[in-house]
């Protein structure tokens, strides 16, 4: 699933969801990926999301931008005639800038990974419809986790993360949550 468009790895998860599972699936996904991806103190928690584990981050702070950017794309799905948007999820690091001339201008936050959820909302028929509906979920969030870790543990993924200058707080770099529809960002 991770492609690379960017010099920096792209790391793509593709979700069918329907409308009761997909603030719990995208709220599961959305802390699975910082608690692989943060590197301060984590205090640890967990998602039971379709009978699925899925690690998460107990920080009130994380967890208010997660519940903000599942709201937003909530928001998105049913005020809309689109019923798919994504979730970008971009870890950045804070760099010197120059101008032409090597003259110090400030900072930039230059991008070290970035993580794309593309989530569609579809409805299933019939209850039966729905309990196959959610099997397939489940075993979608499953290979999420495993693809997570696969990316995360690997060398490439490993590489990708920039030196840590800093120590403070939960996390070191700049992180940042966008919501779109139709390439048009929300939220």
């Amino acid at each position: 699933m991770a492609t690379a468009t960017n010099t920096y790895p792209t790391i793509t998860i593709d979700l069918i969801l329907d409308r009761l599972s997909t603030k719990d699936v995208l709220r599961g996904v959305l802390h699975s990926i910082l608690f692989h991806r943060l590197f301060g103190t984590v205090k640890p928690q967990t998602f039971e999301v379709l009978d699925i584990t899925m690690p998460g981050v107990e920080d009130m702070e994380m967890e208010q931008l997660v519940n903000e950017k599942v709201d937003a794309f909530w928001k998105g799905i049913e005020s809309g005639s689109n019923k798919r948007g994504r979730i970008t999820v971009t870890f950045s690091e804070k760099r010197p800038k120059k101008s032409w001339f090597q003259v110090y201008m400030g900072e930039e936050e230059v991008p070290w990974e970035q993580w794309i959820i593309n989530a569609e909302l579809r409805q299933p028929k019939s209850d039966r419809d729905r309990l196959a509906f959610h099997t397939e979920i489940a075993t979608t969030l499953t290979n999420t986790v495993h693809m997570m870790l696969s990316h995360t543990s690997s060398e490439r993924g490993r590489t990708a993360v920039p030196p840590i200058t800093v120590a403070a707080g939960i996390s070191p770099f700049p992180i940042s949550i966008s919501v779109s529809f139709g390439g048009v960002d929300v939220g």
